[in-house]
């Protein structure tokens, strides 16, 4: 049985955005140890709040403090923390609804164990020691004795603050792992041997590189490997001027999209040996390979004459 290929993959980028007055008041309120949530027309207390009635659209401006105290309504243990959680120890997901709110807030709630969570527990919140304005200013809740009190001792904050947060910027991580396929592990494997193949259409005749198991025109299964290039024809391509996280290349490289010979779909592939500005539309390219390498490190151009638009234009 041939071997299944796999890969873990991270795709992680940092999501800024800016503030309107209400998550501003929110955040800034959260730095102050303040908890503010925002009143609807009939009188509801969101928390978190936000800046439209999700029932009558209405703008909502209206701040109120609400108590750091309050009742989990449902609950989820986790019991392998994730890189970037709150809390490193096994811990439990929780929706609290905070006293003087009518709506939950989601946060971590550090306990010894499940069998020591439930639904209706009492909690309050574990300020973080250093805060900036932002959820993780709350660094978790945490078991409460204290019941449900008649009106809950609040600071009167009506949510405005000097210096507010105006902004933030959030990380965000996706960590997959990826299994290629029949087809693609077909072309993974003999682009380890230094061979191109892709997978001829029977309807159309078209080849397809890389191969992804069918004809994405007819959607017929694709199983007639064909073997193309190594050279190719450059069809497109762009000029990169921003040097990418932990990628050893100097900018500006260029980037394009390689019609390899016999191939009916264009792959791409990093352009090298040749000055950026030269680089241009039907350049005749050939692979690069690195020692121990499993894919080519770049193209660069043969030496041939540039190709004929016609011959490549429907691959552009």
């Amino acid at each position: 049985m041939p071997e299944v290929l796999k890969a873990p993959l991270v795709v992680e980028f940092p999501f800024t955005r800016s503030l309107g007055p209400v998550q501003s008041a929110f955040l800034t309120g959260l730095r102050e140890r303040v908890v503010l949530g925002v009143k609807t027309v009939d009188g509801r207390t969101l928390v978190p709040p936000v800046e439209y009635d999700p029932v009558t659209s209405e703008d909502l401006r209206d701040l109120v403090e609400v108590a750091s105290t309050g009742t989990v309504t449902t609950w989820a243990w986790n019991h392998e923390p994730r890189r970037g959680q709150p809390l490193d120890t096994p811990f439990a997901w929780v929706l609290v609804k905070l006293d003087g709110a009518d709506t939950a807030l989601l946060h971590a709630l550090d306990a010894s164990g499940p069998d020591a969570v439930h639904t209706g527990m009492r909690v309050r919140i574990r300020w973080a020691g250093e805060r900036s304005g932002a959820i993780t200013d709350i660094a978790c809740f945490e078991p409460y004795e204290g019941g449900i009190p008649e009106a809950p001792e609040l600071t009167g904050h009506d949510g405005q603050f000097e210096e507010p947060v105006t902004g933030i910027v959030a990380p965000a991580r996706l960590d997959y792992t990826y299994s290629p396929g029949r087809a693609a592990s077909g072309y993974i494997n003999a682009l380890a041997e230094r061979r191109a193949v892709g997978e001829r259409c029977p309807s159309c005749r078209k080849v397809y590189v890389p191969p992804r198991g069918a004809c994405p025109t007819c959607g017929v299964a694709t199983s007639e490997q064909v073997e193309v290039g190594p050279r190719g024809t450059l069809t497109t391509y762009c000029i990169v001027n921003i040097k990418a996280k932990n990628l050893d290349i100097e900018v500006p490289y260029v980037y394009g999209h390689i019609a390899l010979d016999g191939a009916d779909l264009a792959l791409h592939g990093r352009i090298a040996g040749i000055p950026y500005d030269q680089v241009r539309m039907g350049l005749r390219v050939e692979p690069v390979w690195t020692d121990g390498g499993r894919y080519p490190d770049h193209y660069r151009p043969t030496g041939e004459p540039d190709a004929d638009y016609d011959t490549y234009k429907e691959l552009v």
